[in-house]
């Protein structure tokens, strides 16, 4: 059987994966066990490659959010090719819109949330990693809609840098009868456009504590975090 062709251009190379990305299908691999027969839900879906990684460890239904129409477009394909398309629906729309009164077993996300703002980089979408001043433009927005789409005993599963104020999202989330638990660190590499871009006092209290020089090349913290149901047992 011959491979679907994804060359198609600019679209789908914007939204390559990340690190993020590889580090989020390690833990959900290594979580196989409570994926299976799992409705899920991933807000950014970007190119799709998280779902399609979702649906090969067993889900049972597999919904996208994204605001980009070549992210949209980008999972679709994807998840078709794959052969996962009669349990997808891949939606536009912004956050938790597309999906108001509904709730899932698992939702996942990979947010833009890097303190910066909104900017052209070359063979990226103005939208990348761009997560406002401190990093929480989308990631608060996210946590406040939360606990109205998880299922009863349901959980999600995020991307979160050490950076981005981790005691900050568990608050939020404890005030909305959520909990908060990191369930793996690793470092990803920062390129130097980026680290450029970063608000300045945040690379200035974080340098040396979860942002690692070496030289020309830097390094930082990233979180996998579970937020789930404060009165659920884990």
């Amino acid at each position: 059987m011959r491979a679907p062709d994804f060359r198609i251009g600019a679209p789908v190379r914007a939204l390559r994966p990340s690190e993020y990305t590889a580090s989020l299908i390690q833990f959900l691999r290594a979580d196989a066990d409570r994926v299976r027969e799992a409705r899920v839900l991933e807000i950014g879906s970007g190119s799709g490659v998280v779902l399609a990684a979702l649906g090969e460890l067993g889900a049972a239904a597999l919904c996208g959010v994204d605001i980009e129409s070549d992210a949209v477009a980008s999972s679709r394909l994807l998840l078709q090719s794959l052969g996962y398309g009669r349990i997808t629906e891949i939606h536009q729309g912004d956050m938790w819109q597309p999906v108001a009164g509904r709730r899932f077993d698992l939702i996942v996300a990979n947010l833009p949330h890097f303190p910066m703002e909104p900017v052209e980089v070359a063979g990226r979408l103005p939208t990348w990693s761009a997560g406002g001043t401190d990093g929480r433009r989308l990631l608060d927005v996210f946590l406040e809609g939360l606990k109205e789409h998880l299922a009863p005993g349901g959980r999600s599963v995020i991307t979160h840098n050490a950076f981005v104020d981790v005691e900050r999202s568990r608050t939020v989330a404890g005030a909305l009868g959520l909990s908060l638990r990191i369930v793996m660190t690793t470092l990803i590499h920062v390129s130097e456009e980026k680290l450029a871009r970063m608000t300045p006092t945040v690379l200035c209290a974080e340098e040396g504590r979860s942002i690692y020089r070496y030289g020309p090349y830097a390094f930082a913290e990233m979180h996998i975090v579970e937020i789930f149901s404060s009165n659920v047992a884990v």
